[in-house]
């Protein structure tokens, strides 16, 4: 069973990722959005890090409680609203909870319904949730199937990848990119693209354990 002391590693793994490939999601966000998501992601990234030694403490629960409340603090921008939004509901759902794949699915869908809530958005909007939900879907799947450990992060990652290359040919509905009509498409939502990095750096940590 993982417990949380996968964080501290987690983190720095996400932002080695989102720093890797900050100048192409600046690109996006500057061509349909504010220009200020990778900044604004990478702080919240950054105040993460620095409770480490708190958050190996905690069970997920209040992890996760913790890390939310962090980011809606330290992000700014709508970006930290939904985020910490996202995982405080995720805290709330891990209480008193073994993490087992039923569990996460559970946790994570609560997460992404308080997206939803809170952004007033859905699939098919050129958002973020273009990437999340695909995976909360595939993880919702897998844990029906109780589908084995390499099944359940490879279908995550291509549901994750699927979803955000499908915000290119959008129309956004939502933020500055809903003022652009049909200049928005051709482009992918930058917050679709940082959400399928860290999606996708989440399996590959998951896998090594």
């Amino acid at each position: 069973m993982i417990d949380t002391t996968f964080l501290p590693p987690l983190l720095a793994a996400i932002q080695s990722e989102i720093l890797n490939n900050e100048a192409e999601i600046s690109a996006l966000d500057r061509a349909i959005g504010d220009g200020d998501h990778v900044t604004n992601l990478l702080r919240g990234l950054e105040a993460l890090t620095k409770q480490n030694d708190e958050l190996v403490q905690l069970d997920w629960s209040a992890a996760f409680m913790k890390m939310g409340m962090t980011l809606m603090s330290t992000m700014g921008g709508a970006s930290g609203s939904l985020l910490g939004s996202m995982f405080v509901s995720m805290g709330k759902a891990a209480k008193d909870r073994d993490m087992d794949l039923t569990a996460v699915s559970t946790i994570y869908s609560a997460g992404v319904e308080s997206i939803k809530a809170r952004g007033k958005a859905d699939i098919g909007e050129k958002t973020m949730l273009d990437t999340l939900i695909p995976v909360m879907q595939s993880l919702q799947t897998d844990a029906e199937q109780n589908a084995d450990k390499a099944a359940v992060l490879s279908n995550m990652k291509t549901a994750a990848t699927q979803g955000m290359q499908s915000t290119k040919d959008m129309l956004a509905t939502k933020g500055r990119a809903s003022f652009l009509g049909e200049r928005a498409r051709g482009h992918i939502d930058a917050g679709a693209r940082t959400s399928q990095l860290i999606l996708c750096v989440i399996a590959d940590e998951l896998s090594k354990n």
